[in-house]
């Protein structure tokens, strides 16, 4: 009898997206200590690095040119410009962790999952991340004490546009109690990763055994 296949997990692109205040970040860092096989998207960008920074690890410094090169030719997920620089997801390194089974985090805003989502397709799982209320929303902004009143104010306009876009994204949190926002993420990536097309070599090991 020949041996059965083995099928090879492939990783996913997890994209977190949620207004300023709701979580998202506290979540992000909460997966990125408790999973074994995640990592976080390392974007190109042409601004300079700041003291302590290292490429490669914090972004990947480029020049115009090169970044213009690497738009030209469809290697990019998805970039923007951010006060004059230009910011971007190289594909590469990302298909190559999805490839070793690794996932890939993604904190951007509903603009950048878009443009994610066009690029990846089926390897994308978008989740959006809402506050409980908009008085809290409006208590964690102060609570931050980062901000002045007139930021505050302004995130919170933009809280109330950014998440019009809730529809677009395949799950949605509210995060009123952050432990089980982030068991509730878990739980999402446990079960997307079980979908066949994550699943590489499922049709060879089904038919082997039939």
């Amino acid at each position: 009898m020949s041996e059965t296949p083995k099928i090879k997990q492939r990783g996913l692109m997890l994209v977190l997206s949620s207004p300023s205040g709701a979580g998202k970040s506290t979540i992000s860092k909460a997966l990125l200590d408790s999973e074994n096989k995640m990592i976080m998207s390392v974007s190109a960008t042409t601004r300079e690095p700041r003291p302590g920074e290292v490429d490669g690890v914090d972004y990947f410094f480029v020049d115009k040119a090169e970044f213009d090169r690497m738009v030209s030719d469809k290697e990019m997920l998805e970039h923007a410009e951010v006060f004059g620089n230009f910011y971007g997801t190289p594909r590469l390194p990302v298909d190559n962790a999805l490839r070793k089974g690794w996932d890939v985090l993604f904190d951007v805003d509903w603009q950048g999952a878009r443009k994610i989502s066009n690029s990846a397709g089926k390897d994308m799982v978008g989740v959006f991340i809402l506050p409980p209320s908009h008085e809290e929303l409006e208590r964690r902004l102060y609570d931050r004490a980062q901000d002045s009143d007139d930021v505050v104010k302004k995130r919170m306009a933009e809280a109330a546009g950014e998440m019009e876009h809730w529809a677009e994204y395949d799950y949605i949190i509210i995060n009123d109690d952050l432990d089980e926002s982030i068991a509730q993420v878990r739980a999402i990536l446990k079960a997307e990763r079980q979908r066949p097309n994550r699943q590489d070599g499922l049709p060879e090991f089904v038919t082997a055994m039939c």
